[in-house]
């Protein structure tokens, strides 16, 4: 028993030293005001925020492109996907889109091979260490290719649920028997 500490002691000067201190400071401030948990604060938030459907996040897994008027096509990186709409990146250079305005999306499944959709813009924010701004698009309902939209966001979970990343497994060519 020799290596056991005994910290009770330790602990209750700690504690009488915290309880002196709130009373000074709410001596100081001539009120007693209850302090509040931030945590349980900030959990309510998100319990309050969270999404209604489920996303798929996406890193550089398909190429995107927006149409920007009288520019042509820019390439965006998609974050994450969900069957009401997704988030995309553009670059700080490139600007950004409006709230509530109708863009012109292309997603490609190889180098000449896309399928088109319309979203709209609602929410836009710049994330300052990544010097991108980053778009939260609803998927215009109506517009074209909705049922190939349904399809390929209801793939992209089914595929992410399942991805490996690849570690350098030992790949072999030409195996005989």
């Amino acid at each position: 028993m020799k290596n056991v500490l005994d910290l009770t002691q330790r602990l209750k000067k700690k504690t009488k030293a915290k309880k002196a201190s709130a009373a000074a400071t709410a001596s100081v401030a001539g009120t007693s005001a209850p302090v509040l948990d931030m945590t349980e604060r900030r959990n309510e938030i998100i319990l309050q925020e969270r999404r209604q459907v489920k996303r798929t996040l996406l890193s550089q897994f398909i190429g995107a492109f927006v149409l920007v008027p009288r520019k042509g096509l820019l390439k965006v990186l998609l974050h994450d996907i969900s069957e009401n709409g997704l988030a995309f990146d553009m670059e700080d250079a490139a600007g950004h889109f409006t709230l509530n305005e109708e863009v012109a999306m292309r997603v490609y499944l190889s180098h000449q091979t896309y399928f088109p959709f319309v979203v709209n813009v609602q929410n836009i924010r710049m994330l300052e260490g990544e010097n991108v701004y980053r778009h939260g698009v609803n998927f215009v309902k109506g517009s074209i290719n909705n049922e190939a939209l349904f399809h390929f966001v209801k793939f992209i979970e089914t595929v992410a649920a399942s991805l490996h990343v690849d570690d350098g497994d030992i790949v072999v060519s030409n195996l005989t028997r």
